[in-house]
């Protein structure tokens, strides 16, 4: 599907149907302007087709949380970067150094290589459980791979080939740095591996001190698609959505490498050479947006080829992608080519309640999900449990079960086996969730426990609901 351009609109428009906001030219001011304005649509910051579609009281509301919080993150950006990457800097000193204090009390402290095979990000750092065999099998075998896929997009090149090559014993593919043409920068990653006729592809997630990433999740922007409805913006424009052309089926000449036409071309000459051969689409958090909207492209595109050869896709902690007609589309089309979708959620993540679901935008996920509570007990739900999430009221059951999450990581190894230990980075990031309940719950690592602890049953439970 090739979207129409207009030479007399922004390139940003390729739509007859879309709100755009543009929270780095709203001032406080036109953040609290907002909340009486009556004609929105007039704004600098907020660029829409939809006229009066946004002067209901509920919409300005959710158009206000959405402009306020991505000002603050824009605020916030460079020292949530430089803490960022100092901290996981420190965090990896040892591993560059077998002796740590010899070394610095002697000045032969080594700086750690952030291209290296042992250094590792934020995210591995909280979980360093990189262990596949043991749970590659049967009907888990997939989702195991997946989870831990997830957790590799978000190393170093050098990193995740070590952990694929030598660990797992599998072909590593590449490691892609993609094209954003709105941020005009390389912002989005992938990871793809091969594991005799299984290919899996891992979309890299929000990063803990990516300001970017974190407003991508709460921006409420988004197109019309014909035929299919109002998909995510961010998303899309991560994925590959070109300025001048939106999305043409064919892809854009060299230099720019846009996620989606590269690895779909590249799919394309892996399965050619064998017939037999199935793709994985993973990621955790934005990393699962991008991982289901690449299927939803595809079936735009009708890539019949690939999507009958698309073994299944699954999702960590994804936030929401389209409206209640793109998920009607989307359904029909996981129908129609047998597809498997598997959205985990594990308790009271935040992102997946995100961009905030409200009457007045209808920001919906679709297909049902297996929900994991703090238990690490799973359940098929037809969406997300807790409808009352942002209400105060909720404020007081989620830190309570912060709580219970600070206390269950002294008793998992006990209960569940050793390799569910907590490290002490993670037992820091619990305390923090007594304050900010719902963010801690987001990491990869209760997700990694729940593919780890959930029963061999549920995968086929989801297909039968």
């Amino acid at each position: 599907m090739a979207l129409a351009h207009d030479d007399d609109v922004e390139d940003n428009y390729f739509s007859k149907n879309y709100l755009f906001l543009k929270a780095e030219v709203a001032s406080w001011f036109d953040c609290l302007r907002i909340l009486h304005s009556e004609d929105l649509e007039k704004r600098e910051f907020c660029n829409t087709e939809i006229g009066g579609e946004v002067t209901g009281s509920r919409y300005r509301w959710i158009v206000f949380i959405s402009v306020l919080l991505q000002k603050a993150l824009l605020y916030l950006k460079t020292p949530m970067a430089a803490v960022g990457a100092a901290l996981e800097l420190c965090l990896n000193y040892p591993a560059f150094n077998d002796h740590l204090l010899f070394n610095i009390f002697t000045g032969r402290l080594v700086k750690p290589d952030r291209t290296s095979p042992k250094f590792t990000s934020m995210v591995g750092n909280i979980d360093k459980r990189w262990d596949l065999k043991r749970h590659y099998f049967g009907n888990k075998a997939a989702a195991s791979i997946s989870i831990m896929a997830s957790k590799l997009s978000y190393e170093n090149e050098s990193f995740a080939r070590n952990i694929v090559t030598h660990h797992w014993q599998m072909e590593f593919i590449g490691f892609f740095q993609f094209w954003n043409d709105f941020q005009e920068a390389r912002s989005t990653y992938a990871t793809m591996f091969r594991d005799k006729n299984r290919i899996v592809i891992a979309f890299r997630g929000t990063e803990p001190f990516d300001a970017d990433a974190w407003r991508t999740d709460i921006d409420i922007s988004w197109y019309d698609f014909p035929g299919a409805g109002k998909i995510h913006g961010g998303f899309m424009k991560a994925l590959g959505l070109q300025k001048s052309a939106g999305w043409p089926k064919h892809a854009p000449p060299p230099p720019k490498s846009f996620a989606y036409y590269t690895l779909r071309e590249r799919l394309k000459t892996l399965i050619h050479e064998n017939r037999d051969a199935k793709f994985i689409l993973t990621g955790h958090s934005l990393g699962g947006a991008l991982a289901i909207l690449f299927v939803g492209i595809l079936a735009m595109h009708d890539e019949e080829y690939l999507l009958r050869r698309l073994e299944g896709v699954y999702t960590f902690g994804q936030p929401k992608v389209g409206n209640e007609q793109f998920g009607e589309y989307m359904n029909q089309k996981l129908k129609l080519y047998d597809i498997k979708y598997f959205r985990y959620v594990y308790c009271n993540d935040v992102v997946p309640r995100l961009p905030y679901d409200e009457k007045a935008l209808l920001f919906k996920h679709f297909e049902s999900c297996l929900y994991f509570n703090s238990c690490y007990k799973g359940q098929v739900l037809e969406d997300e449990a807790d409808d009352n999430y942002f209400s105060l009221l909720y404020v007081v059951p989620k830190v309570l079960n912060a709580v219970y999450e600070l206390i269950r990581g002294f008793i998992l190894p006990w209960t569940k086996g050793e390799e569910c230990r907590e490290g002490w980075f993670m037992t820091l990031f619990r305390l923090t969730a007594l304050i900010t309940p719902g963010l801690t719950n987001h990491f990869p690592l209760d997700y990694d426990n729940a593919t780890r602890l959930q029963k061999p049953g549920l995968v086929q439970l989801t297909k039968l609901n």
